[in-house]
Protein backbone atom coordinates (compact mmCIF):
# COMPACT_ATOMS: atom_id res chain seq x y z
CA UNK A 1 0.00 0.00 0.00
CA UNK A 2 1.48 3.33 -1.00
CA UNK A 3 -0.05 6.63 -0.08
CA UNK A 4 0.37 10.11 -1.46
CA UNK A 5 2.39 11.81 1.28
CA UNK A 6 2.92 15.54 0.84
CA UNK A 7 6.35 16.83 1.75
CA UNK A 8 8.00 13.42 1.27
CA UNK A 9 10.51 12.93 -1.52
CA UNK A 10 9.31 10.80 -4.46
CA UNK A 11 11.92 8.15 -3.69
CA UNK A 12 10.68 7.79 -0.11
CA UNK A 13 7.03 8.02 -1.17
CA UNK A 14 7.57 5.11 -3.58
CA UNK A 15 8.50 2.81 -0.66
CA UNK A 16 5.34 0.95 0.27
CA UNK A 17 3.98 1.43 3.75
CA UNK A 18 3.05 -1.82 5.41
CA UNK A 19 0.03 -0.46 7.24
CA UNK A 20 -1.05 2.73 8.92
CA UNK A 21 -2.89 2.56 12.20
CA UNK A 22 -5.96 4.59 11.17
CA UNK A 23 -6.50 2.28 8.19
CA UNK A 24 -6.25 -0.78 10.43
CA UNK A 25 -8.66 0.78 12.91
CA UNK A 26 -11.27 1.59 10.25
CA UNK A 27 -11.05 -1.81 8.60
CA UNK A 28 -10.79 -4.01 11.69
CA UNK A 29 -12.81 -2.26 14.45
CA UNK A 30 -16.02 -4.23 13.90
CA UNK A 31 -14.07 -7.50 13.62
CA UNK A 32 -12.15 -6.81 16.85
CA UNK A 33 -15.35 -6.03 18.77
CA UNK A 34 -17.18 -9.09 17.47
CA UNK A 35 -14.22 -11.39 18.09
CA UNK A 36 -13.63 -10.13 21.62
CA UNK A 37 -17.33 -10.55 22.47
CA UNK A 38 -17.40 -14.14 21.26
CA UNK A 39 -14.13 -14.84 23.06
CA UNK A 40 -15.78 -14.01 26.37
CA UNK A 41 -15.49 -10.28 26.94
CA UNK A 42 -18.74 -9.13 28.54
CA UNK A 43 -20.77 -6.44 26.81
CA UNK A 44 -20.14 -4.04 29.70
CA UNK A 45 -16.37 -4.39 29.22
CA UNK A 46 -16.28 -4.58 25.43
CA UNK A 47 -15.30 -0.97 24.75
CA UNK A 48 -12.41 -1.16 27.19
CA UNK A 49 -11.20 -4.45 25.73
CA UNK A 50 -11.41 -3.05 22.19
CA UNK A 51 -9.41 -0.05 23.27
CA UNK A 52 -6.85 -2.33 24.89
CA UNK A 53 -6.59 -4.41 21.71
CA UNK A 54 -6.02 -1.33 19.56
CA UNK A 55 -3.45 0.00 22.03
CA UNK A 56 -1.54 -3.25 21.62
CA UNK A 57 -1.91 -3.05 17.84
CA UNK A 58 -0.64 0.53 17.84
CA UNK A 59 2.25 -0.25 20.16
CA UNK A 60 3.31 -3.36 18.22
CA UNK A 61 2.67 -2.08 14.69
CA UNK A 62 6.37 -1.47 14.10
CA UNK A 63 7.02 -5.13 15.02
CA UNK A 64 4.54 -6.47 12.44
CA UNK A 65 6.51 -8.41 9.84
CA UNK A 66 3.96 -9.22 7.18
CA UNK A 67 1.65 -12.12 6.60
CA UNK A 68 -2.04 -11.88 7.19
CA UNK A 69 -2.94 -8.70 9.05
CA UNK A 70 -6.24 -10.25 10.16
CA UNK A 71 -4.38 -13.24 11.65
CA UNK A 72 -2.07 -10.88 13.55
CA UNK A 73 -5.02 -8.84 14.85
CA UNK A 74 -6.82 -12.08 15.74
CA UNK A 75 -3.89 -13.26 17.87
CA UNK A 76 -3.94 -9.97 19.74
CA UNK A 77 -7.69 -10.37 20.33
CA UNK A 78 -7.21 -13.90 21.69
CA UNK A 79 -4.61 -12.62 24.18
CA UNK A 80 -6.65 -9.58 25.21
CA UNK A 81 -9.78 -11.71 25.77
CA UNK A 82 -7.80 -14.29 27.74
CA UNK A 83 -6.24 -11.61 29.95
CA UNK A 84 -9.64 -9.98 30.44
CA UNK A 85 -11.32 -13.23 31.49
CA UNK A 86 -8.41 -14.07 33.79
CA UNK A 87 -8.62 -10.66 35.48
CA UNK A 88 -12.36 -11.15 36.05
CA UNK A 89 -11.63 -14.38 37.90
CA UNK A 90 -9.23 -12.50 40.18
CA UNK A 91 -11.53 -9.46 40.59
CA UNK A 92 -15.12 -10.61 39.98
CA UNK A 93 -17.83 -8.09 39.26
CA UNK A 94 -20.59 -7.41 41.75
CA UNK A 95 -23.64 -7.17 39.50
CA UNK A 96 -26.71 -5.37 40.75
CA UNK A 97 -29.34 -7.58 42.35
CA UNK A 98 -32.00 -5.95 40.18
CA UNK A 99 -30.70 -5.09 36.72
CA UNK A 100 -32.84 -2.70 34.70
CA UNK A 101 -35.49 -4.30 32.55
CA UNK A 102 -34.69 -4.39 28.86
CA UNK A 103 -37.55 -3.02 26.80
CA UNK A 104 -37.93 -4.13 23.20
CA UNK A 105 -40.02 -2.23 20.68
CA UNK A 106 -43.12 -4.14 19.47
CA UNK A 107 -42.97 -6.22 16.30
CA UNK A 108 -39.33 -7.00 16.78
CA UNK A 109 -39.91 -10.72 17.27
CA UNK A 110 -37.20 -11.79 14.84
CA UNK A 111 -34.60 -9.49 16.38
CA UNK A 112 -35.67 -10.55 19.86
CA UNK A 113 -35.35 -14.24 18.97
CA UNK A 114 -31.88 -13.66 17.47
CA UNK A 115 -30.85 -11.78 20.61
CA UNK A 116 -32.11 -14.65 22.80
CA UNK A 117 -30.24 -17.22 20.71
CA UNK A 118 -27.08 -15.10 20.84
CA UNK A 119 -27.40 -14.77 24.63
CA UNK A 120 -27.94 -18.51 24.90
CA UNK A 121 -24.84 -19.17 22.79
CA UNK A 122 -22.79 -16.73 24.86
CA UNK A 123 -23.98 -18.37 28.09
CA UNK A 124 -22.93 -21.79 26.79
CA UNK A 125 -19.59 -20.37 25.60
CA UNK A 126 -19.03 -18.86 29.06
CA UNK A 127 -19.03 -22.38 30.50
CA UNK A 128 -16.19 -23.57 28.26
CA UNK A 129 -12.53 -23.42 29.25
CA UNK A 130 -10.69 -20.57 27.49
CA UNK A 131 -8.79 -22.85 25.09
CA UNK A 132 -11.92 -24.69 23.94
CA UNK A 133 -13.90 -21.47 23.65
CA UNK A 134 -11.23 -19.74 21.55
CA UNK A 135 -10.92 -22.77 19.26
CA UNK A 136 -14.70 -23.03 18.81
CA UNK A 137 -15.13 -19.30 18.15
CA UNK A 138 -12.31 -19.04 15.63
CA UNK A 139 -13.30 -22.19 13.74
CA UNK A 140 -17.10 -22.22 13.94
CA UNK A 141 -18.00 -18.53 14.19
CA UNK A 142 -15.12 -16.77 12.43
CA UNK A 143 -14.81 -19.61 9.86
CA UNK A 144 -11.03 -19.93 9.99
CA UNK A 145 -9.41 -23.09 8.75
CA UNK A 146 -8.17 -25.39 11.47
CA UNK A 147 -4.57 -24.57 10.49
CA UNK A 148 -5.29 -20.84 10.92
CA UNK A 149 -7.03 -21.52 14.24
CA UNK A 150 -4.09 -23.53 15.55
CA UNK A 151 -1.68 -20.81 14.43
CA UNK A 152 -3.74 -18.07 16.10
CA UNK A 153 -3.82 -20.03 19.35
CA UNK A 154 -0.18 -21.10 19.17
CA UNK A 155 -0.93 -24.80 19.52
CA UNK A 156 -0.36 -27.92 17.39
CA UNK A 157 -3.01 -28.73 14.79
CA UNK A 158 -4.11 -31.95 16.51
CA UNK A 159 -4.51 -30.09 19.81
CA UNK A 160 -6.80 -27.59 18.08
CA UNK A 161 -8.89 -30.46 16.64
CA UNK A 162 -9.10 -32.04 20.09
CA UNK A 163 -10.20 -28.75 21.69
CA UNK A 164 -12.85 -28.24 19.00
CA UNK A 165 -14.20 -31.75 19.50
CA UNK A 166 -14.40 -31.27 23.27
CA UNK A 167 -16.07 -27.86 22.87
CA UNK A 168 -18.67 -29.23 20.45
CA UNK A 169 -19.53 -32.06 22.85
CA UNK A 170 -19.90 -29.70 25.81
CA UNK A 171 -22.06 -27.30 23.78
CA UNK A 172 -24.30 -30.13 22.52
CA UNK A 173 -24.67 -31.47 26.05
CA UNK A 174 -25.57 -28.04 27.40
CA UNK A 175 -28.18 -27.52 24.68
CA UNK A 176 -29.71 -30.97 25.28
CA UNK A 177 -29.90 -30.29 29.03
CA UNK A 178 -31.54 -26.92 28.46
CA UNK A 179 -34.12 -28.37 26.06
CA UNK A 180 -35.16 -31.14 28.44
Amino acid sequence: MTLDRPGVSPAVAAVPLVFEFDVIFREEAAYVGRTLRYLGVRESHLEDACQEAFLVIHRRLADYRGGSLRAWVRQICVHVAHNHRRSLHRHPEDPSAHPPEVVSPPEQHGALERRRLRQRLLAVLDELPDEQRATFVLFEIEHLTMAETAEALGCPLQTAYSRLHAARERIQTAIREEES
